[in-house]
This record gives structure tokens, sequence and C-alpha cells, in this order.
């Protein structure tokens, strides 16, 4: 419920950021996952539990389709890859330290704890946006918003999505059909918008921004379910203790991390797109070598295998992002920034639906 809303609401308030302001709508969007973070601490019943979880899916949505969009707007382009990579440094220590710390508050405090906090969190970041976030930035002021074409894609988004995690189950196939023929119709109607809620110009002429959300899409379908893969291997083939599973898998992303800032450095002096292909390059050799994994792979090997496949990820996603957000005009910051937060959840959900198979 939470990755299915905020892969539906992404563009639209990627869209509406730019013509109403990026600030108010990152704002809007930490007010909403926060609240909706709050009242999770209150609800008991499944149903509850799921209608929240779309609340701060949509609250995720607001800010992951600004964050970028913001930073874009405020960091000159000689320095946008530097203050990329930096953005980039902190998502992955987010997903490096998330897992450690969810399990022992919920261990120590119950599945609750988890949502208690992200309140004050939220709520400290908010303050701070009051106090130092000055500006709008809403570039495409005036511009009517296509609220009917983000129905339709969001009717759209929703069968793909669904229809992935459904593989190969007849209905995930139908869904998928359905999703297709949604899409034509969608895009056939984009075609005769003036303003369009997704710019087929982009997709269509725009060579930069067409291909490197295009190997987003690829990277994260290749590379999200293999931590699933190693954490049951670790854990059932090796028979590590979970917390042990945990300590070996996190080495991935903290190379990423820690390589996320330079990468987006060196997208500053070199282009962009050389970059990124060198670390897709990594990545694909840090996969090749999984598949050798056997039950008697030295664990050192595969962490280093790890180390390689996440100084590849991180080599790739800043100066990626650099190449898509440097190849539009300001007024489609917020769309570009959002499109490209499409492709990474498409991509997770198809490899995780692959995955399932």
């Amino acid at each position: 419920a939470y990755l299915l809303a905020s892969a539906v609401f992404l563009l639209p308030f990627g869209r509406l950021a730019d013509i109403h302001g990026r600030r108010k709508i990152f704002t809007m969007g930490l007010a909403i996952f926060t609240l909706a973070s709050f009242l999770l601490l209150f609800v008991s019943t499944a149903t509850g539990i799921v209608l929240l979880r779309i609340l701060q899916g949509a609250g995720a949505s607001l800010i992951f389709g600004t964050a970028v969009a913001i930073l874009t707007s405020v960091t000159p382009p000689a320095e946008r890859g530097r203050a990329l990579g930096i953005y980039t440094t902190s998502v992955y220590l987010g997903l490096s330290a998330g897992p450690f710390i969810g399990g022992w508050l919920v261990h120590f405090f119950g599945w609750r704890s988890i949502f208690l906090v992200n309140v004050p969190i939220g709520l400290f970041t908010l303050a701070l946006i009051f106090l130092y976030l000055d500006g709008e930035w809403a570039d495409a002021v005036g511009e009517p918003f296509d609220l009917g074409g983000s129905v339709q894609y969001g009717l759209t988004l929703i069968c793909v999505m669904l229809g992935f995690t459904l593989l190969p189950d007849r209905e995930g196939l139908i869904l998928l059909a359905a999703g297709s023929l949604m899409m034509l119709v969608f895009i056939n109607r984009e075609r005769r918008v003036r303003y369009p809620i997704l710019d087929l110009c982009l997709w269509t002429k725009n060579r930069i921004f067409a291909f490197s959300n295009l190997a987003a899409f690829i990277n994260y379908s290749a590379t999200f379910s293999v931590t699933f893969f190693l954490s049951l291997y670790l854990q059932y083939v090796r028979g590590f203790d979970p917390w042990i599973a945990g300590a070996i898998l996190v080495v991935q992303p903290v190379a990423q991390a820690a390589v996320s800032p330079l990468a987006g450095r060196l997208s500053d002096k070199i282009e962009p797109g050389r970059v990124a292909s060198a670390g897709m390059a990594l990545t694909a050799a840090g996969l090749a070598a999984l598949v050798f994994v056997g039950e008697a792979t030295p664990i050192p090997l595969l962490a280093a295998i790890l180390v390689l496949t996440g100084l590849g990820l991180g080599i790739f996603s800043s100066p990626n992002t650099n190449a898509i957000m440097g190849s539009v005009e300001k007024r489609l910051y917020g769309t570009a920034a959002g499109t490209l937060s499409t492709m990474r959840l498409l991509g997770q959900t198809l490899s995780m639906g692959l995955a399932m198979m």
C-alpha cells in the first residue's frame, strides 16, 4: 500500500510542485507523512493500518518528488553533482541504518515504535524548513494541471505495479495487459494536451532524459531483489543468525554511501552519463560474480562482491540523477524528479515480482 501510493502520486505531485512551489509541496508532504505516522500509533484494525500507510505513502511521494528538484533549484549547475552525491549518501545511510534501528525498536518497544520515531523527526524537520528554507521555486507557475491525465496515469500505474507483484499468476498477466492498454490510451491523450502531466517530448526528443531514466529502471530491476535473496541464503543455507546476515549485507549500502559524494563531484567535471555508465559496469560485474556464489563461498569473498556492487550503485546513482536534472528546463524539475523516482519504484517492484516467480 505504501509503495503503491508513493508511485502513483510521485509524478502528479512533482508537476504540482513545479506549478505551485516546491517548498510548499515538500512541506505538505512532510506534514502528511508525520501526521500519518502519529495516527498509526492509535489504529489497530488492518483496514485502518492500510489506509494510513496509503496516506503515509502519499506524503512520502510529495517529499521524494520535490527533494531532488529543490536541491537542483538552489545549487549552481557546476556544483549540482556534488549536492546530489551528498543527498544520495544520506539516502543510503538511511537504508543502512533503517533495518537495524527498526529491528531494535520493534524488539524493545513493539512495532508501533517504528512509526513513533517519525513524529519528532518530522516535527524537527518542519521547524527547520520554516526557519531556513526560503523561496518556492514555482518555475511553471500559471500553467494548468492535467487532472484527467493524472487520474489515467495513476490507474495505469496501479495495474502495472499490481501486475508485477502477482506474476506469474493469471491475475498478474491480466493486470499487465490492462495496464498496457491503458498506457496506450494515456499516451494518446497526453499527445493532445498542451500541458500534459507527462511531457512525451522528454522521452522522444531528449535522449539524455529518456536513456538515463531507462538506465535507472534497469538498474533497480536488476539489483533490488539481490538483498532479499542473499538474506535467505545467509540465514537458511549458511545458517547465520538474522543480525549477522544483516551485518554482512550492510556493507553494500555503506560502500554506496562512501562513494556517492565522490561520484557526484566527478560528474560535475566529467560528462555525467560516462560516470554513470562506469558505475553500471561495476554493478554488472558484481552481479555476474554473485552467480558463482555457492554453499562454500568464503564470507570475505561475498563481502568483497557486495562492496563491488555497492561501489557500482554509488557511482551510478548521483551522476545519473545529475544527467537527468541537467537535461530539462527549470519548469520541469519536479516532473523530472518525480519521473526518476517512479522509475526506481517500478524497477524495485519488477525486481521483486520476478524474484517471487
